[in-house]
């Protein structure tokens, strides 16, 4: 008995356009590989230096569209200097390289756009340089994210940021877990909330009617010391006293993107969100040195935006499980798959969240394997190790005069290398919002000493 072939699915259809696209490539055509937004891909080949005859096209075209069945569109190959204006698509900034492409010479070139609902700033990391960085006085960012939630990395953000503030700094605390805020409400009470929130300034400056709202306050119930301050930024305010306060409907409405210049993307706004917060602190006080950015779990647009544009620090918080690991595998190979290992890697660093530690679970053992795990998913963003590779005798490896990152496992700098924040009961189901001095216990505080202690170094040291 015979079985009809499996139909092509959204997966293999990449792999056969990816694979087509490079056998033209190999007559020495230059190929874009566009997909569009149901996932169907074209070809798109640029003529216009070398002349590519109809019957190509036609040939490409019928074989193209029977490999991939429902992902092929009505014209699946197509010709620049047919197009209007093929600049648009083959110059696009979000255009990325096939990395994964065997080198061949004389061949050309094969990349690759994507076009996208959610999610695109995953894939569109912004490098940090010298020039990027605002005028001093400097504001270290620090993004917090989970790929899971339920890991503790809101109440480690409200520890990170009193560790500041007790050190003399002026810390800003942003919360964007727009849908389940988090540190927020450790850090200020409902009733001394400020008038607007986070998903006001988002809702608002679509419209370009942002300014003026009060956005931040300072943390309630947290004593001054050292000339340090802790001040809020919460997903939500009060609102205006004679109106209901409808945070839903604009939820509802913050992530929208218009196709329409007129109106600034999600990106865009949540950046000029941060950066309106800020500067209100400034105006209250003095400018931030520290913010601290508890963002939303998950591959969510938040975090894209968190991460790959407004942190120069990520930390990643992960328990050592099947689940979590998966995730970030996932997510890392979408940064390599995008060409941005090299711009994102080292901002990363890993957390180990409630780590046990017990006769039947040791320390060691556990942090052993979480490292080896996350050993394992950052190297899908190192650099391979090819055969010419030497050493300076140092910690630094190098190919042809140029640096090769590629930490051992066991290297304590390295981005995988776990920063432990401990387990204990006692904090399972702890009411923190109303259990005053909570954060003063002896066991919380061994807890998270070493979490507390890095985490505060790799901050005020920028890394």
């Amino acid at each position: 008995m015979t079985f009809p072939p499996d139909p092509v699915r959204f997966d293999r259809a990449r792999t056969l356009a990816l694979a087509s696209a490079r056998e033209l490539a190999a007559s020495g055509v230059d190929v874009l590989v566009v997909r569009d937004l149901l996932g169907r891909v074209s070809l798109l080949l640029d003529d216009r230096l070398t002349d590519i005859s109809d019957d190509t096209v036609a040939h490409w075209s019928a074989r193209f569209s029977s490999s991939l069945g429902p992902y092929a569109p009505q014209r699946p190959v197509l010709l620049a200097s047919r197009l209007f204006h093929p600049s648009a698509l083959l110059d696009s900034p979000r255009v990325v390289d096939d990395l994964t492409a065997p080198s061949v010479s004389r061949a050309g070139r094969v990349r690759l756009l994507d076009n996208i609902v959610v999610g695109e700033e995953w894939t569109r990391v912004r490098e940090l340089t010298e020039s990027d960085q605002p005028p001093v006085p400097h504001t270290a960012r620090t993004a917090l994210y989970g790929f899971k939630g339920g890991v503790g990395r809101s109440t480690a953000t409200y520890m990170l940021a009193r560790r500041l503030a007790d050190l003399g700094r002026c810390v800003l605390v942003i919360d964007l877990d727009l849908e389940s805020p988090g540190v927020g409400p450790l850090l200020v009470t409902e009733e001394q909330l400020p008038a607007y929130g986070l998903v006001d300034h988002l809702v608002e400056s679509a419209l370009g009617n942002a300014d003026g709202l009060d956005l931040v306050v300072p943390a309630s119930h947290l004593p001054s010391h050292n000339n340090g301050e802790l001040w809020v930024a919460p997903t939500r305010g009060l609102g205006a006293p004679d109106v209901p306060y409808s945070y839903v409907d604009k939820l509802n409405r913050v992530y929208a993107d218009s196709p329409s210049t007129e109106f600034p993307s999600f990106a865009d706004r949540l950046e000029s969100a941060v950066a309106a917060c800020e500067k209100a602190v400034a105006v209250r006080s003095r400018h931030p040195d520290v913010v601290l950015l508890d963002s939303r779990a998950g591959i969510h647009d938040i975090a894209a935006v968190a991460i790959s544009r407004l942190c120069d620090l990520a930390l990643l918080f992960a328990s050592d499980n099947t689940q979590t690991w998966n995730g970030y595998r996932d997510l890392f190979t979408s940064w390599r798959d995008a060409g941005q290992a090299v711009a994102v890697r080292e901002r990363l660093r890993m957390v180990a969240s409630m780590v046990p530690d017990s006769p039947d679970h040791p320390l060691d053992m556990y942090l052993e394997s979480f490292r080896d795990h996350a050993w394992s998913c950052f190297s899908i963003l190192y650099d391979d190790l090819p055969a010419d590779v030497v050493s300076d005798g140092g910690d630094h490896l190098w190919q042809d005069k140029l640096p090769v990152f590629n930490p051992s496992p066991e290297d304590d700098s390295a981005p995988h290398s776990p920063i432990p924040i401990l387990f204990t009961l006692e904090l399972v189901g702890l009411d923190a919002i109303n259990t005053p001095g909570w954060d003063d216990r002896a066991f919380v505080r061994a807890a998270y000493d070493a979490f507390l202690d890095t985490a505060t170094r790799l901050i005020l040291e920028g890394r």
